[in-house]
């Protein structure tokens, strides 16, 4: 992939790239909808990336190609205001990092971009992320600016919430940038620290993706927030970090039974978070199947974000898996793909399930990925 970016980028632009940044999709192992919250996550980088070929221009204008959407291109000047592009979703990744890079204050001039990479797209992966990340390091390796991972992931969180216009939280860009070898984060989305968490050697991380294309995402997405933030704003409190159960049930009667179901399933997934931090780093396998399990119950009951397909691939995986590991749908939710931890000797097993059961009563095929826990951003030579 490498190679292919570097042979793009001087077919395209007449000459070599300066430099290359990578950063990694992501998989959540458990903590869904809480980092919006204020809550904790427990992802991990993935050994899926995205790849930015940088060189600087000599103007003002920042000219991008990206490989994987036929080779589309983009163009703006950054002395200009730089607006959204209805037609071309990958540029205002771009074009979103480059709008918030400028108003925290840094320096930017024209660049050449070529963009690649293999984190699969639409399957809630966190590809999206990937791209900013990888803009923002190499936004800053341009200009000789230090950022830390942090740093770095507000920028393309930012970039995220008011150009593109998802109202995710932090979890995907900070995990993208300061991901850790062999271990997943447990980040705590309110003060932002970060506990790297092993994950037992006998489990394999595997990921399936329905192929059920996510979207309405952006919209059902931006709802639950809303929902969220009902809660607490009844309650008086900055987020639902702030509120337990019994908080919750003691005003059941005074909200929508909706907004209530949303809320319980926030409270209650940040418990399920740190209880499965502790179960992975002392190899409690059979409390990680049932976390993962009561996780995934409450998305498809309480926070309503599973759909049939996934549902279904959660089934399967479980019948094999059963206690000796976990499986639950990860990501945004609406289709995107399921999440197992599982020993290795289990792995043909479930894949060959999958394949016999799951396009019979769907219609279509699963796309099936093993993957392992990798650091965040990098710059290449």
């Amino acid at each position: 992939m490498i190679n292919k970016i570097k042979q793009a980028f001087l077919k395209h632009f007449g000459s070599e790239a300066t430099f290359l940044t990578s950063a990694p999709g992501r998989v959540n192992l458990i903590g869904e909808h809480t980092d919006y919250n204020e809550g904790w996550v427990l992802p991990c980088a993935i050994d899926f990336q995205t790849i930015v070929a940088i060189r600087p221009r000599n103007d003002s204008l920042v000219k991008t190609i990206a490989l994987d959407w036929q080779s589309s291109t983009d163009e703006f000047d950054l002395t200009k205001p730089i607006t959204f592009q209805e037609n071309k979703m990958w540029s205002n990744y771009v074009r979103g990092v480059a709008s918030e890079w400028v108003k925290a204050g840094y320096t930017l001039g024209g660049c050449d971009i070529a963009i690649s990479g293999n984190v699969p797209q639409g399957a809630g992966l966190s590809s999206s992320a990937a791209l900013e990340i990888a803009c923002v390091k190499g936004f800053a390796v341009l200009v000789g600016q230090t950022l830390s991972s942090l740093e770095m992931a507000k920028i393309a969180q930012l970039a995220e919430n008011n150009f593109v216009g998802c109202a995710c939280g932090i979890m995907d860009q900070l995990i993208s940038a300061a991901g850790v070898k062999n271990k997943a984060l447990m980040i705590d989305c309110r003060d932002f620290e970060v506990t790297p968490t092993t994950i037992p050697d006998s489990l394999a991380i595997l990921i399936i993706n329905s192929n059920v294309q996510r979207g309405l995402v952006d919209s059902e997405y931006n709802l639950r927030r809303e929902q969220c933030e009902t809660v607490a704003k009844h309650l008086n409190v900055p987020s639902l970090r702030y509120v337990n159960i019994q908080q919750l049930e003691a005003i059941a009667d005074e909200l929508d039974c909706v907004a209530i179901n949303r809320a319980r399933h926030v409270i209650e997934e940040n418990f399920r978070v740190t209880a499965m931090h502790e179960a992975l780093i002392t190899n409690n396998i059979q409390e990680i199947s049932r976390l993962m399990a009561e996780s995934h119950r409450s998305m498809q009951h309480l926070f309503e974000i599973t759909v049939p397909e996934i549902n279904l691939l959660v089934g399967i995986a479980a019948d094999v898996i059963g206690t000796q590991g976990g499986v639950r749908m990860t990501g945004g939710g609406f289709g995107g793909c399921i999440v197992a931890l599982l020993p290795e000797h289990l792995i043909d097993e479930v894949k060959s399930s999958i394949n016999t059961h799951y396009e019979t009563e769907s219609g279509l095929t699963a796309t099936i990925y093993q993957t392992k826990a990798v650091e965040g951003v990098v710059l290449l030579s």
